[in-house]
């Protein structure tokens, strides 16, 4: 799980706002919805794999609820032919925009996951090698007890000589 800078998204401040708005409403009864509100109040999206599946599902249901109401006002017009054509022409272009916008965010949101995973990677590395550097003065430590012990054992040979 991770949280990205809501600035990260370009988004200006009414979308991340209402992106806010809508995952909070996404996570309602989520047990998840702790760790999301303190990262919203720093201005942060938490993002883990159940959070941006409720999101999807939440917009995939905005998005089916405004399909049907424009078809339901479609269907209730008594416009000429030509003018349910245009709306047509305009729903295919909205739905064909929706979808590269859903597309560019998911994209993003996946560059940051990936980002993350490759910083969480590289922590690892850097604990992997403090514990082999630990390993390491452990051994000089212990290196350096065997050398007191042949000090004092000199020592009382050169005195008993």
């Amino acid at each position: 799980m991770s949280a990205i800078p809501v600035s990260e998204l370009g988004l200006n401040a009414t979308e991340s706002r209402y992106l806010q708005q809508q995952i909070a409403a996404s996570q309602q009864g989520s047990n998840s919805s702790r760790a999301a509100s303190r990262a919203s109040s720093q201005g942060r999206l938490l993002l883990d794999p159940s959070n941006l599946q409720a999101l999807g599902a939440h917009f995939d249901r905005l998005m089916y609820s405004i399909q049907q109401r424009w078809q339901y006002s479609l269907k209730k017009s008594d416009a000429p032919q030509t003018l349910k054509k245009r709306n047509a022409d305009s729903q295919l272009q909205l739905t064909q925009q929706t979808q590269i916008a859903t597309q560019v965010q998911y994209d993003r949101a996946g560059n940051a996951m990936q980002m993350a995973d490759a910083e969480i990677a590289r922590f690892r590395a850097i604990l992997r090698e403090i514990d082999e550097l630990q390993d390491e003065f452990d051994k000089v430590r212990r290196i350096g007890e065997i050398v007191k012990g042949f000090k004092s054992r000199v020592e009382h040979l050169n005195r008993r000589i």
